[in-house]
């Protein structure tokens, strides 16, 4: 608990007291951000943070489970668990000021180095990066940023895009190059964050479940989704519905089956691996959802290599580098990985076959399938 009142005082909590949150879990409500500490700071041997994909919380992203969360996982195996929940969780659609259009991917590392300063002086251990999707890009961003930091000792990246690569994909790349220049656009007008939608098609799906959404069935099938219906064709046919970012996933956010009967009332679905209960707990643990405009820009940048807008600077990453992505959610794309070898580290480079983006955090088999490659050997 000294730990993490000492965090506390680092980061500028003033009188607040840490929130606890379970056994070995604190909040501490930091200025503008606010840090989740898990593990037993006595004996931990290293320190972790974790980054949250792009909308989510820390208690979303890696504190929810069928079972053992990641968060425990983690804390279970000797690491202190420092997580970081970006400032856009506080956001309401009518409390939206000018000062949003800064929180691109700089913005959200600005944020993480306040908190890595403050856990370096607090602990005097070394530590480590886990990002899941944006996080994941905000890990390596920072890594590299950070080449000449011996205390980085690996950066864990779990389901998340790189460049793609313009001679294997020019299509993609092409695709991300068109969604920058979109995402530049909005910001140019005005529209400073991004609402994926997530909160709102759980909501549905809990209060009217067989009641019709407003979308179509696809391939002229008569009828609309039920609201359920709808929810696990988003959950696993991402890729097929609209919106500017979809298309980046090969499949689905989660892996599962959408059998399609006579009418929508028919409609058969399942999900493989991630129980829907979990999403469930997961969406309901979220703030605003919300996604800064700034930020996904600079991921389509990164996709694009629009070097312009926004640039990794790739071989600069020094610390070791396990890259893990779902076969279904970001798929094969490994430049980022090659050029980070260029560079002089160790990249190990994974895709884990039969998984969703959002499963390899909430599969009730990721410890077995997915986290155990976490773990230093």
């Amino acid at each position: 608990m000294d730990i993490v009142r000492d965090l506390g005082a680092a980061l500028g909590c003033g009188d607040a007291s840490p929130t606890y949150v379970g056994p070995d879990h604190h909040r501490l409500a930091a200025p503008v951000f606010s840090v989740d500490v898990l593990g037993d700071a006595r004996t931990a041997h290293r320190v972790i943070h974790l980054l949250p994909g792009g909308g989510l919380i820390v208690a979303a992203n890696y504190c929810t489970a069928q079972g053992r969360s990641l968060a425990r996982f983690l804390a279970d195996h000797g690491y202190l668990v420092i997580g970081t929940t970006p400032r856009e969780d506080t956001l309401t659609p009518d409390l939206l000021g000018p000062h949003c259009a800064d929180w691109g991917l700089d913005g959200h590392r600005a944020d993480l180095e306040r908190v890595l300063e403050a856990a370096t002086a607090v602990t005097g251990l070394p530590y480590e990066l886990l990002g899941h999707s944006a996080g994941a890009a905000l890990a390596l961003a920072t890594a590299a940023a950070r080449r000449e930091d011996a205390g980085l000792r690996r950066v864990l990246v779990l389901d998340t895009t790189g460049p793609y690569d313009p001679r294997a994909h020019p299509e993609l790349a092409a695709r991300a190059d068109a969604l920058t220049d979109h995402f530049r656009h909005q910001l140019a007008s005005g529209v400073r964050t991004v609402d994926p939608g997530l909160k709102a098609l759980f909501a549905r799906a809990a209060t009217a479940p067989d009641a019709p959404s407003g979308l179509p069935r696809p391939a002229g099938r008569a009828g609309r989704f039920t609201n359920l219906a709808l929810l696990h064709y988003a959950l696993t046919h991402t890729r097929d519905l609209p919106g500017p970012v979809n298309w980046i996933y090969h499949r689905a956010q989660s892996s599962g089956t959408h059998t399609f009967g006579p009418t929508p009332a028919e409609d058969r679905f399942t999900l493989d691996h991630t129980p829907l209960p979990v999403w469930q707990q997961a969406v309901a643990r979220l703030g605003s959802g919300l996604q800064p405009t700034a930020l996904l820009r600079d991921l389509a940048a990164i996709w694009a290599d629009r070097t312009d807008v926004h640039r990794i600077d790739w071989p600069a990453v020094r610390a070791e580098v396990v890259w893990l992505n779902a076969e279904l959610g970001r798929g094969d794309h490994d430049l980022g990985a090659r050029l980070i070898r260029h560079g002089g580290a160790s990249v190990d480079y994974r895709v884990v076959q039969g998984y969703g983006h959002g499963d390899v955090v909430w599969s009730a088999t990721a410890e077995r399938d997915v986290w155990r490659y976490l773990l230093p050997r």
